[in-house]
């Protein structure tokens, strides 16, 4: 199983708990984890030994900036972002599929349905995120001009079909793209308004379940994805916005909670591996 994630020396504990999370809840393999990075981390051999205690095989990626050097950054939304569009340009071209991952996620069940995807003639696999009417996916479709979509998908969980993208994803159409518009959310902008009608849609509730909008699912599910249902099914969780559950916050949510007990369980086991 290839894991691509793209991360800075601030998010090296976050991407550790995701991993320690995989490892713990999907069906033991052989796992090779890409990270891609503007810089080398500092805490690149802590992050070495982590993997190297869970089994996992870590590989760095240096990423060239230049390729990069047209792309619009705020303090929101860095360099790093990009990232994903352009991974096949930079990963080995011996792979042919890999996942992507956003560090804000966690995985509570067995990642290995989703990674099996059959991609077919699909650049991606994706999922749009629930809500109760279609409002915002009809203001992006007339904002993107991509009517052919079936909505407007969360680039944080992205399944890659790397031989279609050396093909067909190319740097100067992106950029091209993104220097013509005025883009809210750069990186989903993109792949939703260039390749959305060539990205295999995902159930949510299983594979990006926002933890933002727990009763949303339960109100269109008619009740049916509740707390027992999500953890029981959902494999990805997904921490969405600005308040992260590894913050000091008063949100007591038990996803909240969750996330923050594997959080406590990653330091623990770091602390460990120091001593």
């Amino acid at each position: 199983m290839n894991l691509l994630f793209a991360i800075d020396d601030n998010f090296v504990q976050q991407l550790e708990t995701v991993l320690l999370s995989i490892h713990l809840n999907t069906k033991s393999q052989e796992f090779n984890i890409y990270v891609l990075q503007k810089k080398r981390l500092a805490k690149e051999a802590e992050l070495a030994a982590f993997c190297k205690q869970l089994k996992l095989t870590y590989h760095p990626v240096m990423v060239k900036q230049s390729l990069f050097e047209n792309a619009p950054v705020t303090d929101r939304y860095p360099t790093t972002i990009y990232y994903r569009l352009l991974a096949h340009q930079m990963l080995p071209q011996d792979l042919h599929k890999i996942l992507y991952l956003d560090a804000d996620i966690l995985c509570i069940n067995d990642l290995s349905p989703l990674y099996n995807t059959a991609l077919g003639n699909n650049l991606f696999a994706s999922a749009i995120h629930a809500s109760l009417t279609n409002t915002t996916d009809v203001i992006n479709k007339i904002r993107l001009q991509n009517f052919g979509a079936d909505g407007y998908y969360n680039s944080g969980v992205l399944l890659m079909n790397l031989d279609l993208m050396r093909q067909e994803v190319d740097a100067n159409q992106i950029f091209d793209y993104i220097r013509r518009h005025i883009l809210l959310l750069p990186d989903q902008d993109v792949l939703n308004a260039l390749y959305s009608e060539r990205i295999k849609t995902i159930p949510d509730q299983l594979y990006n379940f926002d933890t933002r909008n727990g009763k949303i699912y339960e109100t269109i599910s008619l009740g049916e994805w509740d707390l027992d249902w999500v953890i029981k099914n959902t494999v990805i969780l997904h921490y969405c916005g600005r308040e992260k559950p590894w913050l000091p916050t008063k949100n007591s949510g038990r996803l909240t909670a969750l996330y923050k007990q594997y959080f406590h369980m990653t330091a623990k086991l770091q602390s460990s591996l120091q001593n």
